[in-house]
């Protein structure tokens, strides 16, 4: 009798630990857009391809500072003195998902991976990189072409710096060595499962399982049902507020941001004369636009490169806002009634708002903004297509001004280029101090054409930066993070083998 009720005790007890070692996380999004590391340029992809995949060095949790990296599979490395090479000494007794061993061929073929345009998003990255080798099974040697500002971070955990087994195109989900394993993706969900053999130590939680939910709404009944512990919130300050009021609930706000721009193209009329771009700059009140979405998670900024970054600087000449100045330079333009100008808009909730406040800011100017409406992932489609002259885009990327200005102000990154990245504002101002910083080795001289070709991209009407959008996350007071989280480059918490549910 001892013995049924003992069974019948453990039985009714099993669902209740079951769900305690299980973490319900959130996502905004309809499904994963990939499950390939070195594809996952998608908000949705980052933080859960982080909890699957290490870096040879990594931001500590918590961290987006790259003054910060430490060793991670690497137990150490060397930099020469010129800059030019990195050489890597490989932790042992790492093992992948798969439970073989990781070693230096593994580390080379990850990094060959990365730099692969037919098999990575981040190829352009690796454009510096001119040889990967082994140097004995637990030592690999990166060489450079030229000096490359931030370049440790090529080697972090994030984008291209993931790590995966060199059997990671025979099929099946890529081997990777982090404290969590993809099991499965697909139908709006997604479910991981703890890697025990983590050097790190077993994970607390024994299986992550995402919900991919786009709306705002549903997420936050989700959460409030008690069927999420860990879910993406609004960047609203008023919804903040709301949540934080919440019983046992931590709302977090951390960096990066991801840096709102209206990125103005010079390729069709009107637009095409820079007057009209500079009315444009002058009829937008971006100060009213970041209190609009709330300074506790919305800080302005003033130029193309966000802040926080290398090499970012507000030392720049200033557009303000001036409806008069607006009209007149559309009247000197030839256009004293006013001209209408197009925009495709995403329905997503951290933009289309905005962007009905920056209609009815441009209205006020007699600029009449003509915007389609249309969902998430088509509207990415459209504006690569180039069928927006008004584009609003958000992003975070490895915080160095290369890498902003690169992908949005470089000529070589507009639409219709072989090369194509986020250039919609058909921007070629500042080619030259971009190309010329990129190969520059002197650290004083690089900020300088660095802050030369912020004020270029800003003379020439290439943009109006807005503000950048800080990262919010809710969870429950029982999630203990194991960390301080105040910033993120994945634009997610890091779960790691520390992480538990009480």
């Amino acid at each position: 009798m001892r013995s049924r009720l003992l069974a019948l005790a453990l039985a009714f007890a099993l669902p209740s630990a079951v769900m305690a070692q299980t973490l319900r996380v959130g996502l905004i999004a309809q499904d994963m857009g990939t499950t390939d590391p070195h594809r996952a340029s998608a908000t949705q992809d980052k933080a859960p391809l982080a909890w699957a995949y290490d870096g040879l060095v990594r931001f500590p949790p918590g961290s987006a500072d790259p003054a910060k990296l430490e060793p991670d599979l690497a137990e150490s490395f060397v930099r020469s003195p010129d800059g030019l090479s990195f050489t890597f000494r490989l932790r042992p007794g790492i093992r992948f998902h798969d439970g073989t061993a990781m070693e230096a061929e593994d580390v080379v073929f990850s990094l060959r991976r990365a730099a692969d345009r037919a098999r990575s998003a981040f190829s352009g990255d690796y454009a510096p990189v001119t040889a990967i080798e082994v140097l004995d099974p637990m030592t690999v040697r990166v060489t450079l072409r030229e000096a490359v500002a931030g370049a440790l971070g090529l080697f972090a955990n994030y984008h291209g710096g993931m790590i995966v087994s060199r059997r990671a195109d025979a099929g099946g989900q890529a081997p990777g060595t982090g404290p969590f394993r993809l099991e499965r993706a697909g139908g709006g969900a997604a479910r991981m499962v703890a890697h025990d053999a983590h050097w790190r130590g077993r994970p607390a939680i024994r299986a992550i399982e995402l919900r991919f939910i786009t709306s705002d709404a549903t997420r936050e009944l989700a959460y409030t049902a008690g069927e999420l512990d860990l879910f993406i919130g609004r960047r609203e300050q008023r919804w903040v507020e709301r949540m934080r009021a919440h019983p046992n609930t931590v709302v977090e706000v951390f960096s990066p941001g991801e840096f709102r721009t209206l990125l103005i193209s010079s390729r069709s009329a009107p637009l095409n004369d820079g007057r009209v771009r500079r009315a444009v700059q002058h009829a937008i009140d971006t100060h009213a636009i970041a209190r609009f979405v709330g300074l506790d998670v919305a800080t302005p900024w003033a130029s193309p490169v966000p802040p926080g970054y290398l090499g970012a600087t507000e030392d720049l000449p200033r557009y303000p806002h001036d409806l008069a100045r607006a009209r007149a330079l559309l009247a000197q333009a030839g256009h004293p009634n006013g001209v209408t100008i197009r925009a495709v808009v995403s329905s997503n909730s951290a933009q289309l708002p905005i962007m009905e406040v920056v209609q009815a800011q441009l209205r006020r100017a007699n600029i009449r903004l003509d915007m389609e409406v249309v969902e998430h992932a088509t509207y990415h489609a459209r504006i690569r297509q180039d069928l927006s002259q008004l584009t609003f885009y958000g992003a975070a990327r490895y915080p160095v001004a290369d890498s902003y200005l690169g992908q949005f102000y470089h000529s070589r990154s507009a639409p219709g280029q072989p090369t194509m990245s986020l250039n919609f504002a058909h921007c070629s101002a500042a080619d030259a101090e971009i190309d010329a910083a990129r190969a520059e080795p002197d650290e004083a001289r690089q900020l300088a054409l660095w802050a030369t070709a912020q004020r270029k991209v800003m003379e020439a009407g290439c943009s109006l930066p807005l503000f950048d959008l800080k990262q919010v996350w809710v969870r429950r007071a029982g999630l203990s993070l194991g960390y301080r989280l105040e910033g993120s480059l994945n634009l997610g918490p890091a779960i790691t083998a520390q992480t538990r549910l009480d």
